[in-house]
């Protein structure tokens, strides 16, 4: 029903803080059953942590950070009990990143039916652009194999029958009287108005049902502080009454309509007691009224009639299944169950029946729990040790054969901290692999692709680690940039940045680098570097610096363990990759150029829609706006050999793009011209539209409003 969906952002907060509170006393648990065994026992032992239902989907992104930064041994599971939407539905959250982040951070996901977990499957790898195996239903997020598993849930048989055997009968009936039996929240996802109405049909279309045919209809009040729900209650209380005004007799009314709760005791004797059950809702996770019914038909067997768009409707295959949208064919499966032979009720009852109680309450739990390992003999393997095959050049078949294609250009844009060098605790031990370095250096001199490489160091510093010539550099996120003929172009900075980032470094060093913490100064950017420190005194250390970047007048980007500050322009890595599309290809580069971007998030938007975007990050709760994730620099090397193996089967050429091989003269004005292009109406700080290029060591500053400058 995503017409009747409303989102707000303070309702969501209030949320995550329920869902953290529920995490903090789970991991109050863990630590105290810990704290009680030896380290023998602590070794063999493997708590379970089940969560439930929709009103704790991000608690366990709160438990797996704690429980991995403490070391804390643990199995966490998620059940959901409603259905779980489809794509199209589910991106209409703003926040369905979080969910489905919140979601994979369990080893294991159970949903009531296999629709359910194929929805799920589909939406992480839309959304976060997760490996997922459809056959095996496996999903990989930040290296972690997630289990995705259907246990539709059953009820507790054995204590129905007993009910229903125990328990005097309650409603008081003609002879031929026959009850039709709904047993519903008083919600609209039941489609208690569509079964009202498929009633009154009845009666229209079949009359001989006058008299002889009662609807009990209980409703639970349910939200009555809502006001859907209240409207909901007014809508029924009205079509009762026309209804039964209608149709009336001195002895006789079609609907009795219950507004409340009942007893088990006088439930279990309506289930028993009635010859048709209307199950029929619009939407529904499972539906154990289903299920409780056939439970109770322990005499004369009635009929089950129930609706597709229940979970129950793909598996009690006996039940009459109609749409509860089409009025009359509803009507008529009535009229069908009404008059159906009792050799046909008693065959499609002990088919019903008879899994019900196999697959009772305690199977479902059981076979969970053992889905989870937690039931196993020492001797068996852990279901959950199953992983997702490592990544391959076939899966970027599917990432990318509809991107690279065999004419157009190929524009590789990577990021090198955590990208093509794995991160470590300090800069200078980021190396690049050898095997990555040479495959780049054959893809740089194929003449239908260029290589760029953005990086938050310095320009100097980004060229060295990599090494490599015929690549463009752009170092402090684009401010710099370097390209292969040489031409270099710096976008910028007020001159008094400098004596506040020679602040905010003392004031920095001063109060906040101990524990492992330090400060890098990187020319025009700075970055504050925590990733060493104790997690106990991480919160607490970055929220104090925080508070020191942002006294000094610095906004504080968060970076790789890291926070970053970037001079106040209005110059980012994203419009630093379009300034060098454009150097590189010219205006109409977009109909002749495919890009591939792989890096952090900082580039995202300004490519979305114009490049096969990667976010390359081993964090599962990172947001991202990439088409797709992959967890680290080996992932990015496959990636890399997967394109060189596409570029190979081109026919070979003799030389490089026709742009890069213009002469420094030609290749400088050309730079300038598109520099004014796309900048040409931007006021940078104090009013200044100016740009600087740096050409064999020689300075020249253009205005960007005067084209015949150029």
């Amino acid at each position: 029903m995503p017409d009747r969906a409303v989102f707000k952002a303070h309702t969501w907060d209030a949320y995550c803080r329920v869902n953290k509170e529920f995490a903090s006393r789970t991991l109050e648990a863990l630590r105290k059953s810990a704290k009680e065994l030896d380290d023998q026992e602590r070794f063999e032992t493997c708590p379970v942590v089940w969560i439930h239902d929709y009103q704790l989907l991000v608690a366990a992104t709160t438990i797996r950070q704690v429980v991995e930064e403490e070391k804390l041994r643990c199995k966490l599971a998620f059940f959901l009990h409603i259905p779980f939407p489809s794509w199209d539905i589910m991106r209409l959250f703003p926040w369905d990143d979080e969910i489905l982040q919140g979601m994979l951070a369990c080893d294991m996901v159970g949903f009531h039916i296999e629709d359910y977990c194929l929805n799920f499957i589909d939406c992480c790898s839309r959304r976060l652009g997760c490996r997922v195996d459809r056959n095996n239903m496996l999903v990989e997020l930040a290296g972690r194999t997630v289990h995705i598993k259907a246990l539709p849930i059953g009820i507790p048989f054995d204590r129905f029958v007993q009910l229903a055997e125990n328990t005097p009968r309650f409603l008081k009936l003609a002879e031929s009287e026959k009850i039709i039996l709904g047993v519903d929240r008083l919600d609209y996802t039941k489609g208690l108005v569509h079964r009202i109405l498929a009633f009154e049909r009845l009666l229209e279309k079949y009359p001989e049902h006058v008299e002889k045919v009662t609807l009990l209809q209980i409703s639970v009040p349910s939200r009555t502080d809502v006001r859907e729900y209240r409207q909901l209650k007014e809508e029924m209380d009205q079509l009762v009454g026309r209804i039964n005004g209608r149709f009336s007799m001195p002895n006789w009314s079609p609907i009795r309509y219950i507004y409340g709760g009942v007893t088990q005791e006088q439930l279990a004797a309506f289930y028993r007691d009635s010859a048709v059950a209307l199950v029929t809702p619009l939407r529904d996770g499972m539906n154990l009224v289903a299920k409780e019914y056939v439970a109770c038909q322990i005499k004369e067997p009635g009929v089950l009639i129930l609706s597709p768009f229940a979970g129950a409707g793909g598996m009690m295959h006996e039940a009459l299944v109609v749409n509860p949208y089409e009025i009359d064919k509803a009507a008529d499966t009535i009229h069908r169950a009404l008059h159906m032979p009792l050799d046909e009720r008693e065959v499609r009852m002990k088919q019903l029946r008879h899994r019900e109680q196999q697959m009772d309450v305690n199977y479902w739990m059981n076979s969970f729990l053992a889905s989870m390992g937690a039931v196993n003999n020492s001797d068996e393997a852990d279901p959950l040790s199953t992983k997702m095959t490592p990544l391959t050049l076939d899966d970027f078949d599917q990432y990318l054969n509809n991107h690279v294609d065999t004419i157009c250009k190929l524009s590789l844009i990577l990021d090198y901290d955590g990208t093509l060098a794995p991160l470590t605790s300090h800069p200078d031990l980021a190396i690049m692999p050898e095997e990555t370095k040479r495959v780049l250096e054959r893809l740089s001199n194929m003449p239908d692709v260029n290589i760029a490489i953005i990086s938050g160091r310095n320009l100097e510093n980004v060229k060295k680690m990599v090494g490599l010539d015929q690549l463009t550099y752009a170092g402090s996120h684009g401010i710099e940039i370097l390209h292969p003929d040489g031409t270099k172009f710096v976008h910028p900075v007020p001159f008094e940045y400098a004596e506040k980032l020679r602040e905010l470094v003392h004031d920095l060093e001063k109060e906040v680098g101990h524990s492992g913490a330090w400060v890098e100064h990187k020319g025009v950017l700075l970055t504050f570097h925590y990733r060493e420190t104790p997690p106990q005194q991480r919160d607490e250390i970055v929220r104090r610096a925080c508070n020191i970047f942002q006294k000094a007048g610095f906004e504080p980007h968060e970076a790789h363990m890291a926070i970053e500050a970037k001079p106040p322009v209005k110059w980012d890595q994203g419009r630093a990759c379009i300034h060098i599309l454009r150097t590189m290809y010219g205006a109409d580069w977009s109909e002749r150029v495919r890009i591939v971007y792989a890096g952090n998030e900082a580039a995202m938007q300004a490519l979305s829609g114009i490049a096969c975007t990667f976010r390359v990050d081993s964090s599962p709760t990172v947001r991202t706006g990439a088409n797709f994730r992959l967890e680290g620099p080996d992932a990015v090397l496959t990636m890399l050999k997967w394109v060189e193996k596409q570029m190979n089967k081109r026919s070979p050429r003799l030389t490089r793009s026709p742009r890069l091989s213009r002469s420094p003269k030609h290749q400088r004005k050309q730079n300038m011209l598109d520099y004014s292009l796309s900048f040409e109406d931007e006021e940078d700080i104090g009013g200044n539209t100016s740009s600087t290029f740096l050409t064999n060591g020689r300075q020249k500053r253009y205005n960007s409003n005067c084209r015949s400058s150029n």
